[in-house]
């Protein structure tokens, strides 16, 4: 008897990188060559929710700053959401203002 097994969505997770991604200030394709993968590969990821292999979830949160526990603990309080991540992480490095 085979188990019905519910498959997690990826298009939040996506979005997150998305945005995390801009707010950084960093273009897909820069990412893509800091990440050794192709472009239409983000895209995927990004855009319509493609599960990323291990290895790339776990670089493009790392190197993102993206919080996870938002997607496998929805229910639960996280101590700092991605969006407060990325603000405190703006504001350390001066917000990217230069004078």
């Amino acid at each position: 008897m085979k188990q019905d097994k519910v498959k997690y969505d990826f298009k939040a997770f996506g979005q997150a990188i998305k945005e995390a991604r801009k707010a950084k200030g960093i273009s897909r394709n820069q990412l893509t060559d800091r990440l050794n993968i192709a472009p239409r590969y983000i895209a995927s990821i990004e855009n319509s929710g493609q599960h990323p292999s291990l290895q790339i979830f776990y670089e493009l949160v790392t190197f993102l700053d993206v919080s996870v526990d938002q997607f496998f603990f929805p229910n639960e309080e996280t101590e700092k959401s991605t969006g407060r991540r990325q603000l405190d992480s703006l504001l350390a490095d001066g917000g990217g203002v230069t004078r």
